[in-house]
């Protein structure tokens, strides 16, 4: 894996970047979490971490994206993205790679392409784009893409939170343009995109999510 060192790509073994993706209210949370009960059972170094935030600083630019009170453009708000994703690769997923651990990632890029990309209509290029400078051109070893309809989506996520965050917030036809975006990534990377069915029970979840990996963990 080629992770960014600095200002420049460095060659490092074994470690691995597994990113789940997926629109609210698919259980990337769940996932990761009995992922890395799973990986950890097998002897693996796991770290688990989450988009935007993971780090203070994203942490805190989390909260600005997401705050319902704040009026955000769309070229802002994939710039916020990009800058908090770049902070968590520069603080703790590259180091975590160098030292060879696993890092399993709740978002990644793939979102910021289907959210604004998509979504805010910003196109996936210009997108991908500030995302490869932020990251340094870091790309997932996996991505774990769970699908599911936006209206079964949209129903977990009113269903589990009180007051919902911006993005949140917005009408069907933005998480539609947001899952038709998923499909057509999964469709051109398959190697590197496996989707899995996210209405399933999540003990099925999970052991597909493994079957998914499993060339990883050989």
């Amino acid at each position: 894996m080629l992770i960014p060192i600095g200002s420049e790509l460095i060659s490092v073994n074994p470690g691995r970047l597994i990113t789940i993706e997926g629109i609210d209210g698919a259980g990337k949370t769940t996932l990761a979490l009995a992922l890395e009960e799973a990986l950890t059972e097998r002897g693996i170094d796991v770290h688990v971490l989450r988009e935007p935030g993971g780090v203070p600083a994203s942490e805190r630019l989390r909260d600005l994206v997401k705050d319902p009170s704040l009026q955000i453009g769309a070229r802002a708000e994939a710039l916020i993205y990009a800058a908090a994703r770049a902070q968590l690769v520069e603080e703790a997923v590259a180091p975590s790679l160098e030292r060879g651990a696993w890092v399993l990632l709740d978002r990644f890029v793939d979102s910021s392409l289907a959210y604004q990309g998509a979504g805010r209509g910003l196109g996936i290029g210009a997108v991908r784009a500030i995302n490869e400078f932020g990251t340094g051109g870091l790309e997932p070893d996996r991505t774990l893409l769970l699908t599911l309809s936006p209206e079964l989506g949209r129903a977990r996520t009113l269903g589990r939170r009180e007051v919902l965050d911006r993005l949140e917030r917005e009408r069907a036809e933005f998480f539609e343009a947001i899952a038709d975006a998923y499909g057509q990534l999964a469709a051109g990377d398959p190697d590197r995109i496996r989707r899995i069915d996210a209405s399933q029970p999540p003990e099925r979840v999970l052991a597909t999510a493994l079957e998914a990996i499993s060339d990883l963990l050989s």
